[in-house]
């Protein structure tokens, strides 16, 4: 098989002759291997794993994206971020504990946005009202 992990800004993984690929979706985890059906899924932040020809056992953290398999010869991840490591425990212990702060941060950031912009709409709305502040007949 075929194996390619992209990201906006690079070709992290094209490796041919690959014989087993591991990877992680919301559902756990699950293998793949040369003839398997055609499938596509939504990774979590985790580490896709696979196996070359040589048998040796590769390794890249990812955040999040998505895995397609097409005539079971060719698997394609597109992510928004990827760090190759032959060294699991390094991928699993530090980049991937990062990939979730940073994903917990994000949302925190995005809840506070709508808070903000639920804000300015409820403003809005007080003006448009009939009798609201800032319209004709408004009483100040």
């Amino acid at each position: 098989m075929r194996l390619r992990i992209v990201s906006p800004l690079v070709v992290a993984v094209d490796a041919d002759g690959v014989t087993a690929i591991r990877a992680e979706d919301d559902s756990g985890g699950f293998g793949i291997l040369p003839g398997h059906a055609d499938f596509v899924t939504t990774l979590a932040v985790s580490v896709v794993s696979w196996a070359g020809a040589d048998g040796k056992r590769r390794h890249c953290a990812v955040r999040g994206g998505v895995l397609t398999v097409r005539g079971g010869q060719a698997v394609t991840v597109a992510t928004r971020e990827a760090i190759v490591s032959d060294d699991l425990a390094t991928l699993h212990d530090t980049v991937l504990k990062t990939f979730e702060t940073d994903r917990e941060t994000q949302r925190a950031e995005n809840v506070e946005s709508t808070r903000l912009q639920l804000a300015a709409i409820r403003q809005i709305m007080r003006h448009l009202r009939p009798g609201g502040a800032g319209m004709p007949g408004a009483s100040a």
